[in-house]
């Protein structure tokens, strides 16, 4: 089952009007970066009823641990996933249950080897590679790995979202309003 069923869009939300957009624009995921243990179970409630999915960054989230009761915890509240770019945290949120997003920072040949290397080891749902407009470097992804791969990251205009999805990508990540709506 893919995590992106028809859009290849996810929206990226930072701020509370972020997320209210979010919640009447055509995505099917949407990508928390920013909450806490008191506002959690309300997002997750409102995302669940516009039907779509919500995964929680828990490199930004605040008061809920980046330990095993944490993922128990998110599943709990009935979170569909997480993200993070934490290796050790993909395993106790797949026990749990949970979707798993690990974000990679490409920033040089060593590190899509480093990036490579970890996904063999944690085996994450999905891996997101940033930033998204590095067309060669998705395409290399694409060929060695062998699960659905997100892009997100400097994602501003159509003409990014497309060459993604055309060098393998199956989805896109922005904070890009305008790009809620497509694809």
């Amino acid at each position: 089952m893919s995590v992106f069923s028809s859009r290849k869009v996810a929206a990226a939300v930072r701020t509370r009007e972020d997320f209210e957009i979010s919640l009447t624009s055509k995505v099917d995921v949407i990508f928390l970066l920013y909450s806490s243990i008191m506002n959690l179970e309300s997002y997750i409630k409102k995302a669940h009823e516009a039907g779509k999915k919500i995964f929680i960054h828990m490199d930004f989230v605040e008061g809920v641990g980046k330990d095993r009761a944490g993922m128990e915890f998110l599943k709990s509240i009935e979170a569909d996933g997480i993200l993070t770019t934490k290796t050790n945290m993909i395993r106790p949120a797949k026990d749990c249950g949970l979707i798993t997003v690990q974000r990679f920072f490409i920033v040089d040949s060593h590190s899509v080897d480093t990036a490579v290397e970890s996904i063999r080891i944690a085996k994450p749902d999905v891996v997101e590679i940033m930033p998204g407009v590095v067309e060669k470097k998705i395409k290399e992804f694409a060929q060695k790995v062998s699960m659905e791969i997100l892009t997100g990251g400097l994602i501003e205009f159509k003409s990014d979202v497309d060459m993604a999805i055309n060098a393998g990508a199956t989805a896109v990540s922005t904070a890009s309003r305008e790009l809620w709506n497509y694809r």
